[in-house]
């Protein structure tokens, strides 16, 4: 703790000597995320697929690369509009008083990232804490042991560790990060481990962001096209084999559509992704264990098991996709949150019976629907709560910038993005000038309201009722 302690006090040092970054200097930290990725694709690639066993460098292109240039970019474009105190209305008895909004930056914020993800849920929060002002120490997860380490060595080689520190290492060295007395935290992870990191937080009172996860469902509308409905659902419950948060955990549907969607859902698992190099692996033999516990217990319950694709999975930890039917209420698959190629199928009997289920649960991270009736869209809108939705796909929701991203209730607190982001890593510091009516100073600020009271206060009293 002391070496950490030390070190923290050196960052918040850094950072008391430019407490306000200029624009320019925000924008080039930025700048130096994205030319450390674009100058290292490949070996990002690499490590990343040796980590995961299998994963296909186009999904590791567009799952991380990708998200991390879109942040970059957007960032640039609306920065500086960003940075402007923003001016609010004062009321008239404060005469010509002028009041404004002035952003700030926080000081050292404290990014605990994951392996799902592990290059861009460590860079995205990096990037607005950047754009906010503030200067970032990252402790990445050690269940992506090659990539977290290689990431490391990057930002140590484009970055001076005052501005960017990266700091690896198991859960000992997480507990005492957690335990730092950051400016401002942030967590992605799940449940469990994000209560330990809040209480630990809860120490120093240290603000805290955590994006969790939970079990997202998909809806399936007796309105839907079957086909199209089943290629989204299948593409966002197996790429990175279904270790994403927003992943489509379960999917809810009427029993008359069961069967027909079923055979799209193999049609469309078949067409995306029969070629075992593009199917991810599981992190690590954990992983796959819970995979095939959940599985197991299911069964043993008495749910059937349907196989998704015909082909093999590849690598040395193999799993293969299924969907799960007739799965018994009890079934921990039913209440524990997947994060892999398991797609239970629950059946319900309409819009309203599909709500009250969601409603029985923890509010989710993500939520989909599928359909074309907008009155049934809307009272699913209206009589859920998520953190986030996407109509006729999955997972696109959290592609756009300009919408904020983060849980609710068990699925986190808290959300960035671009603005989003930039608010979160920002004190919005209110400031009121206090001015006379017309430039006189007989009405000015508090003097019409000081002792000793008499009737001019009386007045003031009957003209502000």
């Amino acid at each position: 703790m002391n070496r950490f302690s030390l070190q923290l006090d050196e960052i918040k040092a850094a950072f008391a000597a430019e407490p306000n970054p200029s624009l320019d200097t925000r924008l080039e930290r930025i700048a130096r995320i994205e030319k450390m990725i674009q100058a290292n694709e490949d070996k990002i690639c690499r490590v990343v697929s040796a980590d995961f066993g299998v994963r296909h460098p186009i999904e590791t292109r567009l799952a991380e690369f990708q998200m991390i240039y879109q942040a970059c970019q957007f960032t640039r474009q609306h920065l500086k509009e960003w940075m402007r105190p923003e001016q609010v209305d004062t009321p008239i008895t404060l005469g010509s008083s002028e009041a404004w909004i002035q952003n700030q930056a926080l000081g050292v914020v404290g990014i605990m990232s994951p392996w799902n993800y592990p290059v861009q849920l460590a860079l995205v929060p990096a990037i607005a804490a950047f754009a906010a002002g503030n200067r970032v120490w990252l402790k990445p997860s050690e269940r992506c042991l090659r990539t977290s380490g290689f990431l490391s060595n990057l930002i140590q080689e484009y970055f001076h560790p005052t501005e960017f520190c990266i700091t690896t290492g198991g859960a000992e060295v997480a507990e005492q990060f957690a335990a730092l007395p950051f400016d401002y935290l942030f967590f992605t992870g799940n449940e469990s481990i994000g209560k330990k990191v809040m209480r630990s937080a809860a120490e120093h009172l240290t603000p805290i962001t955590l994006e969790l996860g939970g079990k997202s469902p998909a809806i399936v509308d007796t309105t839907a096209n079957l086909k199209d409905a089943a290629a989204s659902i299948i593409y966002g419950k197996l790429l990175n084999s279904g270790q994403t948060c927003i992943a489509p955990d379960y999917v809810l549907i009427e029993p008359s559509k069961q069967d027909a969607f079923i055979q799209e859902l193999q049609a469309a698992a078949q067409e995306q992704f029969s070629n075992p190099d593009e199917l991810t692996g599981p992190i690590d033999d954990p992983q796959l264990q819970h995979w095939q516990h959940l599985v197991a217990d299911a069964l043993d319950r008495g749910a059937k098991a349907i196989s998704l694709l015909k082909t093999p999975s590849a690598g040395a930890r193999r799993f293969e996709p299924v969907a799960l039917i007739d799965i018994p209420a009890e079934a921990r698959v039913l209440h524990e949150e997947i994060f892999g190629p398991i797609l239970p199928i629950v059946t319900i009997a309409n819009t309203q019976a599909a709500i009250e289920y969601i409603n029985q649960h923890a509010h989710p991270l993500a939520l989909y629907w599928f359909g074309k009736d907008k009155k049934k869209m809307q009272k699913v809108l209206s009589e859920t709560r998520s953190g986030g939705v996407t109509i006729n796909e999955t997972l696109l929701h959290i592609t756009v910038e300009s919408l904020p991203f983060g849980g609710t209730a068990t699925s986190g607190m808290g959300a960035y993005h671009g603005k989003a982001g930039f608010d979160l890593f920002s004190h919005r510091k209110s400031v009121l000038q206090v001015k006379g009516f017309l430039g006189l100073s007989l009405w000015k600020g508090s003097k019409l309201a000081r002792p000793p009271y008499g009737k001019t206060v009386e007045r003031l009293l009957r003209f502000l009722k």
